[in-house]
């Protein structure tokens, strides 16, 4: 009788099992679907089902007689909490890009093992970096065995939520421009047609949203483009009969989803076919008929889709206001309940919260899970309160509140730190300098171009000095009405690559932290527009950016440690003050404008 008891133990043999049916020795499970999301359907969840780890990224590796977990810093405790009993070891990486589970394969297998993964959900670029190390260590890569559809009984089906269109105003860009800007590009790399299976940029190219991932408004689709046509893949039932007509109009005509294999399999010879290597699947790629030519090059929507055009950044001001709005009317509220002595947890933060957003003109949801944790527990990148497991606010430190919302008019995505009760010099200093931090990266300029990650060390030098750093990255850019998580640019220690050269319109978020591991955590989060800065010396060393702040919410002078503080900081800080109560005031009455009067006043 089998007497392993533990859920993941179980799901472990049966992926064993399925391992030795097909003659393999390990399985890599990444955290991925078919179109190769950050953010995944239940369907594709088959990281989290078979370990157990319920954090957005990580990836697993089953051997025959072991598992092991890779993850990186913004995960470690919440991965040794989850993983505790299951016999899955934590190997911890320093970023979510690490590829150190190819190492762990060489060092575990022997010569001639195989290692199994569905190259469904494998990335292209990927695949390729995999499989030449696996064969330079003598081992093979089998990318048609799909362990997690053998072990997964009662897996979740497709998406079924239906698909809506972003319309105008907030939609400034038509569906038919947009197609004919992502054509051109094709064109200029030589090719025929274009095949995009990232659903953010399908999404942005045909101005629709959906609701098949939590959070993030789009929907699990293919897209195939000619030189005048244009077909997409898509489950039955999602778009109605009306919708359907309108995207016939632009020469778009629907398919099933399954079908999408199919039709790169019937290009005809003379097709020459672009696809983005990091945006497309091995399996996709292999599914493309033998004769067509491959250009390997990025999404040319990847790019458009980045930079926002002055219509859409005006949106998204409209739309932190409306945020910033809300959350004066959160904070008034809980400073006055926390004052009555009313019980608060980390949940009651998240439900008043979300609810505030809820009251605003153009809100359509939240952009993540709201992450609202206290003294120790905002130490966690990515905790998130639950009804098993969370804190009560009361006595002394420091809360930590990461949030955002999805509006009609832009994604937002904001944290700020607040004190509760008295809060410590220690505290102070790490809210102080993390502060600095975040002007210090806020207020630079840079030339037209500047590869994103070249500015990360902005952020952290103000930390670096003082032998502190973060694992997480400083920045991501952010999606209009979209991913709150958008590429290409990432201000980070990711090797810079071309196509993150930053650009006029891209929006960004600037978020660096200390975290002290079961003490507490601090980080200061504001998105950022990438605008031109006219410069005297411009016509000699070429166009420069600068940052525009785009958040709107006070941040907490009672937590800074004014003696570390430059004048220049502070004047930037009351700058910032005054124009977000400007921008503010005329949005909140009674109770909220008096609690951002008293936040905004300078110091």
């Amino acid at each position: 009788m089998d007497t392993r008891t533990h859920t993941i133990t179980l799901r472990l043999e049966k992926i064993r099992d399925a391992l030795r049916a097909k003659g393999c020795q390990a399985a890599l499970i990444p955290s991925a679907d078919p179109h190769l999301s950050e953010y995944l359907p239940d369907r594709w969840q088959g990281r989290q089902w078979a370990s157990g780890f319920t954090g957005s990224v990580a990836t697993l590796v089953v051997t025959l007689d072991g598992a092991a977990l890779f993850a990186d810093s913004r995960y470690w405790s919440q991965a040794e909490t989850e993983l505790a009993g299951t016999g899955i070891t934590l190997v911890k990486v320093m970023s979510a890009a690490a590829s150190n589970y190819i190492d762990w394969m060489v060092e575990n297998l022997k010569a001639g093992d195989t290692v199994a993964v569905d190259g469904q959900v494998l990335g292209l670029a990927l695949a390729h970096q995999i499989r030449s190390a696996l064969q330079a260590a003598g081992l093979n890569l089998d990318t048609t065995v799909d362990v997690i559809a053998s072990a997964w009984e009662d897996r979740a089906g497709l998406p079924t939520a239906a698909v809506f269109e972003h319309l105008p105003p907030q939609a400034s860009v038509s569906r038919k421009d947009k197609l004919a800007h992502v054509r051109a590009a094709a064109a200029a790399r030589g090719a025929t047609h274009h095949f995009i299976s990232t659903v953010d940029d399908v999404a942005w190219l045909l101005n629709l949203r959906g609701a098949d991932v939590t959070y993030n408004p789009v929907f699990m689709a293919h897209l195939l483009l000619d030189g005048e046509k244009a077909t997409l893949f898509l489950a039955p039932g999602k778009i109605d009969a009306a919708l359907q007509a309108r995207l016939a109009a632009d020469g778009v005509t629907i398919a099933a989803y399954e079908q999408a294999p199919a039709a790169l399999g019937a290009l005809p010879a003379s097709a020459v076919l672009l696809v983005d290597p990091k945006r497309v699947t091995l399996g996709l790629r292999e599914a493309v008929a033998s004769g067509v030519r491959v250009v390997e090059a990025i999404n040319p929507s990847t790019l458009a889709k980045s930079r926002k055009t002055a219509d859409e950044a005006a949106y998204v001001r409209e739309a932190m206001e409306q945020d910033g709005a809300a959350m004066c009317e959160f904070y008034a509220w809980f400073e006055a309940a926390f004052a009555a002595g009313e019980r608060i947890t980390e949940l009651t933060v998240d439900e008043h919260l979300s609810a505030a957003r809820a009251r605003r003109p153009g809100f359509k949801g939240l952009s993540f899970n709201t992450i609202a944790g206290f003294n120790a527990n905002g130490a966690l990148p990515h905790y998130r309160a639950t009804d098993e497991s969370h804190s009560e606010i009361k006595g002394n430190g420091l809360l930590l509140i990461d949030s955002g919302g999805q509006y009609l008019g832009g994604t937002t995505d904001i944290t700020r730190v607040w004190p509760i009760g008295t809060v410590s010099a220690a505290q102070k200093r790490d809210y102080t300098l993390v502060l600095k931090a975040t002007l210090a990266l806020s207020r630079t300029c840079f030339p037209r171009g500047t590869l994103s990650p070249m500015l990360d060390a902005i952020a952290r030098a103000p930390l670096w000095e003082q032998g502190i750093d973060y694992g997480h990255g400083t920045g991501h850019g952010v999606g209009y009405f979209m991913n709150v998580h958008e590429g290409p640019q990432s201000i980070s220690k990711a090797m810079p690559e071309a196509t993150m050269a930053m650009e006029v319109g891209m929006i960004t978020s600037i978020e660096p932290g200390i975290y002290r591991p079961g003490q507490w955590g601090v980080r200061i989060e504001n998105l950022v527009l990438n605008v031109a800065l006219d410069t005297p010396e411009k016509g000699q060393f070429g166009d420069m950016l600068a940052f525009e702040t785009l958040t709107l919410c006070p941040i907490d002078t009672r937590c800074i440690d004014l003696t570390l503080m430059r004048e220049d900081e502070k004047a930037w800080l009351n700058s910032y003050h005054a124009e977000v109560r400007r921008r503010l005031s005329p949005l909140v009455q009674g109770a909220a404008l008096a609690w951002l009067n008293e936040r905004t006043d300078a110091i």
